[in-house]
């Protein structure tokens, strides 16, 4: 295999293993819990801000031509549980601003409206974010004291990418089929429902809330230390559309359709409309990009809302029926 066959393949590796990472903390927002998260990108955002920062130095070092606070160049891996606590932590305030006492239509317009507002925000406040410009030279964990080549450290960073997800599904897997998982489906179903029967609608949400928020985080850091840059046009809010459209389409609160979901989107969309005949210029193409992204969503919410891998319902006996199981009578 060819260098250049070797850097496309791991790096697209790379690449669909932190948008699994990010689709898992959305869909149990999302297809769990049931809150349109529109803010989603934010915490990616702030825990790749997060990352970067704890891993600089001090903003004199390079020469001041940044502006940041907090540089500490801490070693691997504490940047990466930086990031992760950055989004938890941040979605507290916001949850408890949004999901307490406003229902499901409003939550999305304000998470939207803070998610535009947080990204003008950091845009114009350079002493703390550097503007639009950024962060920049964010060094590469271990890349120094492996002494490996560029493609040969891009394997190995998969292979790690590779590790945290796996983690990352057996936690989301479990945590979904779990008691607390189908008190938020329960919730996501019928509210109305969970607090008659004495749940606490509200700390659920927070909780997916946070821990969506965590994963979100953690797929932004895994994502800034490979690619060693920050800037806030990289974050906007048509980015988290994206990913509802790949829970969309994979289906919603299933796992492992998110992952196809995934895969046929993101990664399938933007890899395959570079082998499109040069038919428009880069822009125009960005644009039906966003067309088709549009177009899959309304199809797939019109004919078929369960999405390509349906979320699996549990089925229980009634009382009756396992009684009469238990002596040897049937319904027949």
């Amino acid at each position: 295999m060819s260098q250049a066959m070797q850097f496309y393949i791991s790096l697209i590796g790379i690449y669909a293993a932190i948008d699994f990472i990010a689709a898992w903390g959305l869909n149990l927002q999302f297809g769990v819990a049931g809150l349109l998260s529109f803010a989603f990108i934010i915490f990616q955002a702030a825990g790749a801000y997060v990352c970067a920062v704890l891993s600089l130095g001090p903003a004199s070092a390079g020469g001041g031509f940044q502006h940041y606070i907090g540089g500490l160049a801490l070693p691997f891996p504490l940047p990466l549980i930086g990031g992760v606590l950055a989004g938890a932590l941040l979605s507290i305030p916001i949850g408890l601003v949004t999901l307490r006492r406003l229902r499901s239509d409003y939550q999305a317009v304000a998470l939207l409206v803070i998610s535009i507002v947080a990204t003008d925000l950091v845009t114009n406040y350079v002493p703390m974010f550097n503007g639009a410009a950024g962060l920049a030279l964010v060094p590469k964990p271990l890349f120094g004291s492996l002494g490996l080549s560029t493609i040969s450290y891009q394997w190995v960073y998969l292979g790690f990418c590779a590790i945290i997800c796996l983690a990352v599904f057996l936690f989301v897997q479990r945590l979904t089929y779990s008691p607390l998982g189908r008190a938020m489906r329960a919730m996501r179903d019928n509210e109305k429902a969970a607090l008659a029967l004495g749940k606490n609608v509200v700390k659920f949400r927070l909780m997916a809330f946070a821990i969506g928020g965590g994963l979100g985080g953690l797929s932004g850091a895994l994502l800034v230390q490979f690619i060693g840059t920050w800037a806030p046009s990289g974050w906007l809010y048509p980015e988290t559309f994206v990913l509802f459209a790949a829970i969309i389409l994979g289906g919603s609160g299933n796992n492992v359709g998110v992952m196809l979901g995934v895969l046929i989107l993101p990664v399938g969309l933007s890899e395959g409309s570079q082998f499109l005949p040069a038919f428009a210029n880069a822009a125009a193409t960005d644009s039906l990009q966003w067309v088709f992204i549009g177009l899959v969503m309304l199809a797939f919410m019109w004919f078929r809302p369960q999405g390509v891998v349906p979320e699996k319902k549990r089925k229980f006996r009634s009382a009756r029926n396992w009684g009469m199981d238990e002596i040897g009578i049937s319904d027949d």
